[in-house]
């Protein structure tokens, strides 16, 4: 079948820490690619790092769910009409990650430890005045259109809001995936969630999922550890301001959990000055999970991991899509995950600098761009 190209308004950043929304035209897929009109596209704190980071031009966005507009040459049970969410993991299946179960940490395809653009679909999918321009995570969401390789692709037929189901995309997956596929939580456990923004909540409705008896969630905001509770916590505590080293927090968390520490702690908050702050919350054995990633060189006390202590830098919840996302619309579709909730604002592709205002300035658990 021949495909006509599609004109797609998008966010597109210029590499110089700027952004704006432009016309760019979108290609037909080539063999083994899809094209997907995207109906819904989550905003994430990555999107606004890559902005400011990244030393070149590249469509934004890494979240998006919407339906398929055209299939290449080769691809297999997808159709046009589908409903999908689009995945950033995007494995090969051949690689040794991928061999091993651990598809997350493709070596060819994946945009974090993958093989440079081996992920993307091809070069000239996405053109703006002729000129070829790059996708975020090998997706770029904040766009009507785009093209991704097949891997991408999770296809669903649950009954779920787009703007519910562009979010399992990265920010549901990686805070549930952190406690069910890395620190593979256990029942009756004592856990404690440090920063309750939209990662940090899926931390904690997974620990609920999984059956921890005592959830403390710690955040600078009040309205925050209230939230919290809807998604499952049982005690909320406020950061201390100048307890860097979260000592004093330490002795309150050993005092709700009889004088030994909790068994999990989930650091959420990517501040490079939390990244041993999770050791200090838990008993020994214990787990540590360092959830949003700090990219940054930090210092530690290696007291910190007396003893037998463990610490965890999971990428991506150790996402298998194809297993993950459908298991997660189960449990959305079964009343256990809440995703319509973690959903605070939706705004239109030309008001994406409010949505961004307004997740940096920590107003919202979860903005969505959602697309007419």
């Amino acid at each position: 079948m021949t495909h006509s190209s599609r004109q797609s308004k998008a966010i597109v950043s210029n590499g110089k820490g700027q952004y704006e929304q432009v016309t760019l035209t979108v290609m037909p897929p080539q063999e083994g690619e899809v094209r997907v009109k995207i109906l819904a596209s989550g905003l994430c704190h990555t999107d606004w790092d890559s902005i400011q980071n990244w030393n070149k031009t590249f469509v934004v966005g890494h979240e998006g769910a919407g339906v398929i507009d055209a299939v290449g040459e080769g691809v297999q049970g997808l159709c046009v009409g589908d409903k999908v969410i689009l995945n950033w993991s995007i494995p090969c299946g051949h690689c040794f990650a991928c061999q091993q179960g651990n598809v997350h940490i493709c070596e060819n395809h994946s945009p974090v430890c993958g093989n440079g653009l081996c992920g993307h679909a091809h070069a000239g999918a996405t053109t703006q005045n002729g000129q070829s321009v790059e996708r975020s995570f090998h997706l770029g969401t904040l766009s009507e259109y785009t093209v991704v390789k097949a891997a991408a692709i999770v296809k669903f037929e649950h009954d779920v809001p787009f703007s519910s189901a562009s979010i399992v995309g990265c920010g549901v997956m990686t805070g549930y995936g952190s406690v069910v596929n890395a620190a593979q939580l256990k029942a009756g456990s004592a856990v404690c969630v440090i920063g309750c923004g939209g990662v940090g909540l899926n931390v904690i409705q997974a620990a609920r999922i999984s059956g921890a008896r005592k959830i403390i969630a710690i955040d600078i905001n009040q309205e925050r550890l209230a939230q919290a509770k809807q998604f499952g916590a049982t005690h909320g505590l406020i950061s201390i301001q100048d307890d860097v080293d979260f000592l004093q927090m330490r002795d309150l968390v050993r005092k709700m959990t009889d004088g030994r520490g909790a068994d999990y702690a989930f650091e959420c908050t990517a501040i490079p000055a939390l990244g041993s702050a999770p050791l200090a919350l838990i008993r020994n054995a214990g787990t540590a999970v360092q959830v949003s990633g700090i990219e940054q060189r930090i210092d530690f006390n290696c007291e910190l991991f007396e003893w037998d202590k463990i610490y965890l830098n999971p990428l991506y919840g150790k996402c298998n899509p194809q297993v993950d996302f459908p298991a997660l619309l189960d449990l959305y579709c079964s009343g256990q995950l809440k995703l319509d909730e973690l959903v605070t604002k939706t705004y239109s592709l030309k008001n994406v600098a409010q949505g961004f205002d307004d997740m940096l300035n920590g107003r919202i658990a979860k903005g969505v761009v959602v697309f007419s």
